[in-house]
């Protein structure tokens, strides 16, 4: 025999059959040193993590993520809005009533109810009754406007405001009319105001001003 022969034939094979090859690979793989290769608990529960705040800031999130997003930075807004609300109050603008100004009958008239009522006050002082009852008129015009109930847009005449907030106040119809008569008298007519006169206008203002409208919508005076 060869001595080439005779040392192969007492070497192992080199290629082992199936079921020796599949024994091979399980010893292998229980050697301890591949449990420290695998991925921990931890290692996968930081990958999620790591996913998940990356799926948040991604440039194009999927659709399910984009309306939870949407809806996850609605609700922060509308808390923040009410932390502000509850903290700071109403604004002062949407709680201050709007003034209602512009032009009453026929002049431009920028002043509110109580500073006309004041003015008219001054002129009757004076004995300016003229003064007194031309002013007093307008600021019985302009608080029903700031009350919301009769509207009072450019061109309407004392007249026509005369009618539509006898509509609401229904109960002061013919002194809301006598007014009015009284106001042009002064206004166009040239005709001498007086303390009488000037006392119709006034009570008529405060009567107004304590009376509960009849009608919600405003009502509006026509020219």
């Amino acid at each position: 025999m060869s001595p080439f022969r005779s040392w192969s034939a007492e070497v192992a094979p080199l290629i082992p059959d199936g079921d020796e090859a599949r024994r091979w690979a399980e010893e292998e793989l229980a050697d301890p040193v591949y449990d420290i290769a695998e991925p921990t608990t931890f290692d996968r529960i930081a990958r999620a993590v790591g996913d998940f705040i990356s799926g948040l800031f991604s440039s194009e999130p999927s659709a399910e993520w984009g309306t939870t997003l949407a809806l996850i930075a609605a609700c922060i807004v509308i808390a923040l809005i009410v932390i502000a609300f509850v903290i700071w109050g109403v604004p002062r603008s949407i709680r201050r009533a709007p003034r209602a100004l512009g032009e009453l009958f026929g002049e431009a008239e920028e002043r509110s109810a109580d500073e006309l009522r004041r003015v008219a006050a001054s002129h009757a002082a004076k004995s300016e009754w003229d003064a007194a009852i031309i002013v007093r008129m307008r600021a019985l015009a302009r608080s029903t406007a700031e009350r919301a109930v009769v509207r009072t847009p450019p061109g309407a005449t004392v007249h026509s405001f005369a009618r539509s907030a006898a509509k609401v106040f229904p109960a002061s119809a013919t002194d809301l009319e006598t007014a009015a008569s009284i106001f042009d008298d002064v206004r166009y007519l040239r005709r001498p105001g007086s303390g009488e006169l000037y006392e119709q206008v006034a009570g008529l203002d405060r009567t107004i001003a304590a009376a509960r409208p009849r009608e919600t919508e405003p009502v509006g005076a026509s020219r």
